[in-house]
């Protein structure tokens, strides 16, 4: 595996397919402000995600990987304009050999656009088989050393996130949308997201609901006292830009304005 990886890393041939980022707001209603933005993978037409993922495979898995890093950040420090806004990059443990040795591009690349360690978060999906729990343990203590933020994504739509969460703890928990759909017209949500806040809580994590669509869902997470938020109902990804952020009357403002693009 380390040998298949650092000759994906390094060879000098290029990926079969080139891609974009669109970006997507993560705001924190606490305080009226965006908190940071993801960064999604698409195709430089607009295609989505899986027309991307696709033509990803074991020959190409470790380069892709190393260059959607670069590339969000790279479009992001051209982006952002002060130094508090967080960057989310979505990574694949499967495509990280040696963490210290994986990260030495994303440092580089951060070097280049200004970013401090603290701005860059890395996301992992609960909906990645997790070939070796060890192995993600020891990205995440590295990433950590690095001072980078990690976060869980898709939790509780995926293979083992409750296990997964008894192995290690990121600093994030990101709830699957399918959770929290309809969440303001159903008990159960309600209860089961009350007491991923509370477990969470007591492990020290932040609790970031992704997928709200509605005022009525936004209301009943944030009465379970989650603060931070993605989703429609604020912006749509924008391809390569930052999009006008929309908050609805609930959170006490009608807009927050996006970082103007330098």
């Amino acid at each position: 595996m380390s040998i298949i990886g650092c000759q994906g890393c390094r060879s000098a041939e290029p990926l079969p397919f080139s891609f974009t980022m669109a970006f997507q707001p993560i705001v924190d209603v606490s305080q009226n402000k965006v908190w940071g933005y993801e960064a999604l993978v698409r195709g430089l037409e607009g295609q989505g995600a899986g027309w991307v993922l696709g033509q990803v495979d074991e020959a190409n898995r470790y380069k892709f990987d190393q260059a959607c890093r670069v590339r969000a950040i790279e479009l992001a420090g051209s982006l952002f304009q002060d130094n508090d806004t967080r960057l989310s990059i979505n990574f694949m443990p499967n495509a990280v050999y040696e963490p210290a040795a994986c990260i030495r591009a994303t440092l580089d690349a951060a070097r280049r656009v200004g970013f401090a360690n603290r701005q860059l978060m890395f996301e992992f999906t609960e909906n990645e088989r997790m070939l070796d729990v060890g192995h993600v343990q020891r990205i995440i203590t590295e990433y950590r050393r690095q001072g980078f933020l990690t976060a869980l994504d898709d939790f509780g739509a995926g293979y083992a996130g409750l296990n997964l969460l008894a192995s290690f703890q990121p600093d994030l928990i990101k709830l699957d949308m399918e959770l929290i759909r309809g969440i303001a017209n159903s008990p159960a949500r309600q209860v089961i997201v009350a007491g991923v806040v509370t477990m969470a809580r007591e492990l020290g994590i932040t609790i970031l609901a992704e997928g709200v669509e509605t005022e009525a869902e936004l209301m009943a997470l944030r009465a379970a006292g989650i603060r931070l938020f993605q989703g429609y109902l604020f912006a749509k990804p924008a391809l390569a830009s930052l999009p006008q952020i929309l908050l609805p009357e609930t959170c006490g403002t009608v807009t927050i304005e996006a970082p103007k693009v330098a």
